[in-house]
């Protein structure tokens, strides 16, 4: 596995912009909206059907429409910042998703309402690749990117876990609507500060042509893996409403594989996934994205169908997963800079690991305080220490032409991640509970055991996987001013894998030195 360059490069610091702190509470907030949004329709769902009279079926599109939208078009958005302007495509992507909201939380129809989820996805696809790249940028020494992302993480977490919060307050005492009025104002902030805290952010280098081919492609093709994935939910896969878009997906994706190949300005360069450590980080992504959302979806379902609790007690009691979620973040920090990003991973995974098998014991008649509080503490911790060193990985060196391209990558791998573990792990689940003969109580909760023993084995597999990198790359991430031997700096994260770019905080540079060789496979 090559991370870096195999030669070493010269590059000139420049002097971090006065303005990142402040850009970054700007950027976060926008991150907060997003993932709550992304999270707080859920225990709404049945006040939704009941407005509205409709069946289950239809009702899934309040939650698929935006998941297909937001994963299908999150690396053609990420694209599109680099190409005309990163905060741009933030500005957009951000009232894009205001007006969306505005519309989903005055919907007369079950149709407005899945229209304001659709236009929601597109916005998020524009502004999250966008803000995450600026932070990527903006954040170029070692232990300051550390911090940032341990900050991005948090509010990434928060967010999720609010979002089920405040979704059983905001239904029990207010109105559904209000879950989506509640992101206007979060998006009226940013919308009025960005402009005086972040530059256009734009690649100078890369040409100013969009590979409408390559666009069409890829965009067609996530769409397609994502719909497969979320048929697969309520269908065998062996039903053709699942495998005939799997089939169209992946046809679709090889040939944009191909295009790219040949084209002269290909939406993604083929050298971007050349680096190991990036494309470690988001296999890695992918296993704690997966898991993590099944334990959302399952420990939810067995909270109020086995154990009876009403959707506020639900919501509340994820609560605590949050107070210990903070600390792990802090931790992170600490750990990537003095041990590199695997062995943090690795730190991480096994402590989610140990917390997902320890919650794949709960019984019909389980206790809060004995069965969940103690597995929640420890997956919490685990994916605060996480996160942020994931976020690490996934943007190691990216270029200042790739940042958005980065972004839109990691941000597509985490969406489709989420969307592949509910349906792979809810199968399980329903699977086990078909085959029981016990009560359905009983029945029930042998299915989500099973479930969370296999996402607990999934992730053990993320702790090998991660110490595997440990030991390929040791030094990435870590905070130190001498280079392992032979590599490239690691102190200007934003400095290209290829031909030489090199970035400034916030927007691209061309600086003194040695024209960087690319990285090989």
């Amino acid at each position: 596995m090559s991370d870096v360059d195999h030669q070493s490069t010269t590059t000139a610091t420049p002097a971090p912009d006065p303005r990142r702190w402040r850009a970054l509470a700007v950027l976060a907030l926008v991150q907060f909206m997003i993932v709550v949004d992304n999270t707080i329709v859920n225990v709404a769902l049945p006040s939704i059907r009941a407005e509205f009279n409709a069946s289950t079926s239809s009702l899934t599109w309040v939650v698929n429409g935006y998941v297909l939208t937001a994963a299908g078009l999150l690396l053609l958005g990420g694209r599109l910042g680099d190409l005309f302007g990163r905060r741009r495509l933030f500005t957009i992507g951000t009232a894009l998703f205001a007006v969306a909201s505005l519309t989903a939380g005055a919907a007369m129809s079950l149709g407005m309402l899945v229209t304001g989820r659709f236009v929601q996805g597109v916005g998020e696809a524009l502004a999250a690749p966008a803000a995450l790249s600026l932070v990527a940028l903006l954040f170029a020494d070692e232990r300051e990117r550390a911090r940032a992302f341990a900050i991005w993480g948090g509010i990434a977490g928060a967010g999720a876990t609010l979002g089920v919060v405040l979704s059983g307050i905001i239904t029990e005492f207010i109105d559904w609507r209000w879950i989506f009025f509640v992101n206007i104002p979060l998006a009226l902030v940013p919308l009025l500060l960005i402009r005086r805290l972040v530059d256009e952010g734009r690649a100078t280098g890369a040409p100013k042509r969009l590979d409408v081919p390559g666009a069409v492609l890829v965009t067609g093709g996530l769409v397609a893996l994502v719909h497969t994935v979320v048929a697969a939910a309520g269908n065998g896969w062996g039903d053709p409403v699942v495998w005939a878009p799997l089939v169209a997906g992946v046809a679709a994706l090889a040939a944009f594989v191909v295009i790219e190949r040949r084209s002269a300005a290909p939406l993604v360069p083929p050298r971007f996934f050349t680096n190991g450590v990036r494309l470690s980080g988001n296999a890695l992504s992918i296993l704690l994205v997966s898991t993590t959302s099944a334990v959302f979806f399952l420990v939810i379902l067995y909270m109020q169908d086995v154990l009876g609790y009403s959707p506020l007690i639900a919501g509340l009691a994820w609560v605590p997963f949050l107070a210990m979620f903070m600390p792990g973040l802090a931790l992170s920090a600490k750990l990537v800079a003095r041990l590199g990003v695997g062995i943090t991973m690795a730190i991480g995974f096994a402590a989610a690991a140990a917390g997902l098998l320890l919650l794949s014991r709960i019984p019909a008649d389980g206790s809060y305080v004995v069965d969940l509080l103690p597995a929640f503490l420890l997956i919490s911790l685990g994916m605060g220490i996480t996160n942020p060193a994931l976020q690490n990985a996934v943007l190691y060196k990216v270029s200042g032409e790739d940042a958005g391209l980065g972004s839109g990558v990691a941000a597509t791998v985490a969406q489709m991640g989420g969307a592949l573990g509910v349906a792979v792990f809810a199968t399980i689940a329903v699977r086990e509970q078909s085959a029981s003969t016990a009560s359905p109580e009983a029945a029930a909760t042998e299915g989500y055991r099973l479930a969370l023993l296999v996402a607990g084995l999934v992730l053990v597999v993320g702790v090998l996987a991660a110490a595997w990198l440990a030991i390929r790359a040791p030094h990435v991430g870590r905070a130190s001013s001498v280079d392992a031997p032979g590599e490239a700096s690691t102190s200007d994260t934003a400095s290209s894998t290829s031909d030489g770019d090199r970035v400034r905080s916030g927007a691209t540079t061309e600086s003194s030195g040695t024209r960087a060789t690319p990285a090989r496979p």
